[in-house]
């Protein structure tokens, strides 16, 4: 058995060296380019390192101001600090004040039942004292007008207090023929 005859594809025309068709479209592909580049980039003559170099140069700028910004914002929170600081120990120093005068006022209030107390006719548990600012305010009864008057002038006699305003009540003795409460 023979096998039927089928002709082969005809050979390709022998190239001319130098010819590739790729190589050209490549070529003009990479002029094309060229062309486009250079009129596109006409206005800056600058080389790529001219341009890196720019380019780095602005990072600089840029860095620099970031940092003075930077700087800036912390000497804002440095001052703020210091202003919160003042202000705390002002603060701190007022409430040492109150608390120092609190203290006063408590050592006089002591000072003056101390004194009530060891006067034969006045007793500390019939009067009130209260201290504010050295200023003393009895409350309560005394047993005479007489006692009454001592009551200030003890009070007054102790070291702090500035004024005494004395609230007793004298105590009205009790008639004999009275009625007694009901209970």
């Amino acid at each position: 058995m023979q096998t039927p005859y089928t002709p082969s594809p005809p050979a390709a025309a022998p190239r001319a060296p130098g010819r590739h068709p790729l190589r050209r479209v490549a070529l003009l592909a990479a002029a094309a380019a060229a062309v486009a580049l250079a009129a596109c980039d006409r206005s800056e003559d600058a080389t790529v390192g001219q341009r890196v170099d720019n380019t780095v140069q602005s990072a600089q700028v840029e860095l620099e101001r970031a940092g003075n910004r930077v700087a800036s914002g912390t000497a804002e929170v440095v001052r703020e600090a210091r202003e919160l600081g003042d202000k705390a120990a002002s603060q701190a120093g007022d409430a040492a004040a109150k608390t120092a005068a609190l203290a006063r006022d408590a050592s006089i209030t002591a000072a003056v039942n101390a004194k009530l107390a060891a006067d034969k006719e006045l007793s500390a548990l019939q009067i009130d004292v209260d201290t504010l600012e050295g200023r003393v305010k009895l409350h309560g009864t005394a047993p005479t007008e007489k006692a009454r008057q001592r009551a200030t002038a003890l009070a007054a006699s102790v070291e702090g207090v500035r004024s005494v305003d004395n609230h007793l009540q004298v105590k009205t003795a009790q008639r004999s023929g009275s009625t007694p409460p009901r209970v």
